[in-house]
């Protein structure tokens, strides 16, 4: 899958520009990504994390 695939499939899971950590866990996981290279993503799209499993944001 492409960058560009990746990024379109996260932003169609964060519509409001919001994702909760758990649905960005179970994302991560579905397109084969690590947490870390998920984070990576959303901080580039300017994705924030809602619900934060560590009750960091």
């Amino acid at each position: 899958m492409s960058q560009e695939e990746l990024k379109a499939k996260i932003k169609a899971a964060a519509p409001a520009g919001r994702i909760p950590c758990a649905a960005a866990f179970k994302l991560a996981e579905q397109l084969g990504l690590s947490r870390q290279e998920m984070g990576e993503l959303l901080n580039e799209l300017k994705i924030k994390i809602s619900q934060c499993q560590l009750g960091c944001f």
